[in-house]
């Protein structure tokens, strides 16, 4: 039996009525009872994969013309299908949430990332229920479902160990998940979630330990216990890679394969990949190089020393995405020896957005400084060279490569109005539906076309209704009829593209666009700038491929009916207002969305507590502060060692630590300075008070302080924090209680061994009432703000 009641159109599955009871003794029972069963698939129902790799460009996969080599990709799409003209949304968070729900980014209160919500509904981050994801409708039809990598859906308050979990991977229709919450992550020291539980990797860098393999490991060990188990039962995997998003974290020997391939530089590259494009028929013979953007600088006006960081960033971000694509080609060689993989619909997309250009002019060893304004000196970079990539560093490239890897499109990730932000290649590999190996396929279409293309290829018709929730339309339209049909009509006509306030519309082989930002501009120019100032341009995608030729000049008419076009559907789906505040997103009371911590100062951790994200603890920057700890040292006082409470990590934050049985406090400022604080002497054995007492010195943001350490309330050592972080330490790493996870603060513990070796009771954080905001007026807010922004909204 492959229906149930309600026809598919009711998830999940409604009981069945009970059978009648005909005897009081199961021995008199005549007819047989029913057994409960598993939901039943659609009959012959594939099994579906979708990958989705990080901060990719059109024009950076080798299955696309690009310089980085991708032989997985290229394996899938010569046994495949090359659609050409895919489309995101320009942002991580927005295109993951139109991929699963087959809505567009603004009707499913996804405008922006995870962590710039406000409380407008087309940007308040929390997914309606009226909008099932794929997993919940794959599930509720009889699949085994698991979703494997980088999540970033999920509200970051509710990013903790109580919840809520209903909109975590595993609330949102996954059966399993392994991977990491929210926007980055290092690739060598990773913390991770196995379903809802923190979890650590076992192994180290120095054991050969990388993210993206044990994520692959992990998928794999997967769909072979569900082969073995239920091998009647399809199968959908979301595999969503890190890399290549920033810290470009690779192995040395896979940066060496690359060792010079990029010393001709960027504009040089834009030609060779264009040239590339052609032969492969991903770009017609016609298409031009779009314009290149102001600002950036042309590779034969940089230093020498600007070069070889340069190629240098650029053959570690080519080696990552190789090294990842290489994973997924072991993904695949597992379906291929389970027997599944020629009944399996693989679709990889190349990106969830353009290439990243928050790298800015030189790109950076250590991401966080550019978030904050702070720009490396490539003098200084230099002497830092060979660690690009390893442990040591958190890089991300420069603007120059991203728009190459853009190729032939202008702009960025962000830049929703153009396609070098919202164009990706998509790769759609299953031999048993596919006639044409190899085939090109032309047609306009979105990310939000993929739920409805997999649901028709698996038979499984859209809910009306889900977990009792009626369900709003699908936006997205299905692709299925381009698998058989090169020459298939559109499917999609028009379509609409806004984020970060850059805006475009496209309707019937014509677009309208306006960009209203820069996404490398770290410091803002101060100028007001309004959305009705913002100048649009007219191209004629049916003859200009790349929006290389602005025509708003000699169509007036066309470009004033698609921006009439461009405030209908975004009315219809809840883009206005448009939102390009910078600091007020950030602060969840000015944004207007509930923070966790709400108006309290005070708040008391306990031993083993670890993994507190920032939105879900007390926010010690730019503010007095206090953190005492109460805490029993061991019998030989001089072996005490370890961490009591830390923040954050090597690239930024604070610890309270023991060294030598002695008390000390540090302060990293973004890997720049380290300040530490030491006690003069080892302390007693038993029981202690320790605090740390720091006044901050006001004055603006990221200003610095005095820190005073104390012992049973007598001031034990003080010493200068010069400068400290304004406005948020990692993506990626936590506060913990007992131990510093991921990578250290400071070195004077080492990585990971760094458990405090005595008994700790409590440590509370106990917050001060001079806590400086940054006003508006303060040029030294302005500074960090522009930083902020671009990173915090562009990063992701």
């Amino acid at each position: 039996m492959t229906e149930f009641d309600g026809g598919r159109h009711i998830l999940p599955r409604p009981d069945t009525r009970r059978p009648l009871t005909t005897a009081m003794d199961i021995h008199d029972q005549e007819t047989p009872f029913t057994p409960v069963g598993p939901v039943p698939p659609p009959e012959g129902a594939p099994n579906v994969v979708v990958v989705l790799v990080d901060d990719l460009g059109f024009g950076t996969s080798s299955a696309f013309g690009g310089p980085c080599e991708m032989p997985t990709a290229e394996r899938l799409a010569d046994n495949g299908l090359r659609y050409t003209r895919f489309h995101v949304t320009a942002l991580c968070s927005p295109t993951r949430q139109a991929l699963l729900t087959g809505r567009n980014h603004h009707s499913v209160g996804m405008g922006g990332t995870t962590e710039m919500t406000t409380a407008a509904p087309g940007y308040n981050g929390f997914r309606p229920r009226s909008a099932a994801t794929m997993a919940q409708i794959l599930q509720g039809n009889g699949y085994s479902t698991a979703a494997f990598g980088k999540w970033h859906q999920t509200p970051p308050r509710e990013i903790s160990a109580v919840g809520p979990f209903d909109r975590w991977p595993t609330g949102e229709g996954f059966d399993t998940f392994y991977g990491f919450m929210g926007a980055e992550m290092n690739h060598w020291y990773p913390l991770l979630y196995e379903g809802t539980t923190p979890v650590e990797p076992d192994r180290r860098p120095e054991d050969g330990y990388h993210l993206s393999e044990d994520l692959v490991d992990h998928a794999v060990d997967w769909v072979r216990t569900q082969r073995t188990l239920t091998p009647d039962r399809p199968f959908f995997t979301y595999l969503a890679l890190g890399a290549a998003h920033a810290p470009l974290h690779v192995g040395p020997e896979w940066q060496d394969k690359y060792r010079g391939r990029f010393d001709h530089g960027w504009d040089r590259q834009r030609e060779l990949t264009l040239e590339r494009q052609k032969t492969l028929g991903v770009v017609p013979e016609d298409a031009q190089l779009a314009p290149w953007a102001e600002g950036v600088p042309h590779w034969d006006e940089l230093t020498d020393n600007q070069r070889q960081l340069a190629a240098r960033f650029m053959e570690t971000f080519a080696a990552f995405t190789e090294h990842a694509d290489v994973q997924v080609g072991r993904f695949v060689d597992a379906l291929a020896e389970l027997g599944v993989l020629d009944d399996t619909i693989v679709l990889y997309i190349l990106g969830d957005n353009g290439a990243s250009g928050e790298g800015g002019i030189e790109g950076t060893i250590v991401e966080h400084r550019l978030g904050h304004g702070i720009v490396d000196d490539p003098d200084e970079m230099i002497g830092h060279l060979d660690e690009i990539g390893g442990p040591l560093s958190y890089p991300i490239a420069p603007a120059g490569w991203a728009l190459a890897l853009n190729t032939p499109y202008q702009w960025t990730k962000q830049v929703a109005s153009h396609f070098g932000g919202t164009r990706d290649g998509m790769v759609l590999h299953w031999p048993r539906g596919v006639p044409e190996p190899g085939g090109l396929r032309h047609q306009f279409a979105h990310v939000i076309d993929v739920l409805p293309t997999v649901l028709e290829c698996a038979g499984v018709p859209a809910p009306f209704s889900v977990d009792g929730v009626p369900q709003q339309p699908i936006e997205g339209a299905s692709m299925r009829r381009t698998l058989t049909e090169p020459q298939a009509p559109e499917h999609r006509r028009t379509q609409y593209f806004e984020m970060c306030g850059n805006r475009g519309i496209y309707h019937d082989g014509w677009m309208a666009v306006t960009r209203h930002g820069v996404p490398w501009e770290m410091v803002p120019d101060g100028k007001d700038r309004r959305f009705a100032d913002d100048v649009w341009e007219l191209y004629d995608i049916t003859r200009d491929w790349s929006q290389a030729h602005d025509l708003a000049a000699q169509h007036p008419d066309r470009l004033r009916q698609l921006q009439d076009l461009f405030l209908i559907e975004a009315a219809k789906h809840q883009v206005f207002p448009l939102d390009d505040r910078v600091t007020e997103r950030e602060n969840p009371v000015m944004a207007g969305r509930i923070d966790l911590m709400g108006d309290r100062t005070s708040i008391t951790y306990r031993a083993g507590m670890r993994r507190f994200t920032e939105e879900t603890t007390l926010n010690v920057k730019n503010r007095s502060h206090s953190i005492t700890a109460d805490v029993d040292l061991p019998e030989e006082a001089a072996a005490a060692e370890g961490v009591i409470i830390a923040q954050g990590g090597r690239f930024g934050g604070w610890s309270l630590y023991f060294t030598g049985g002695r008390p000390a406090y540090a302060y990293n400022h973004f890997g720049l300075s380290v300040y530490t604080v030491h006690g003069a002497e080892p302390l007693t054995p038993g029981r202690h008070e320790i605090r740390l007492d720091f006044a901050y010195d006001g004055g603006g943001l990221g200003r610095g302080g005095t820190a005073v350490l104390l012992v049973d309330g007598e001031q034990h050592a003080a010493g200068r924090v010069e400068r400290t972080v304004p406005y948020y330490f990692s993506f990626d790493e936590t506060l913990d209680v007992g131990v510093d996870l991921s990578t250290p603060v400071t070195d004077d513990y080492p990585v990971l061994d760094n458990e405090f070796t005595g008994t700790i009771h409590t440590v509370r954080i106990d917050l001060g009432d001079d806590g400086d905001t940054g006003s508006s007026e303060s040029s030294e807010s302005s500074q960090y703000d522009g930083g902020l922004h671009r990173r915090v909204m562009g990063a992701q």
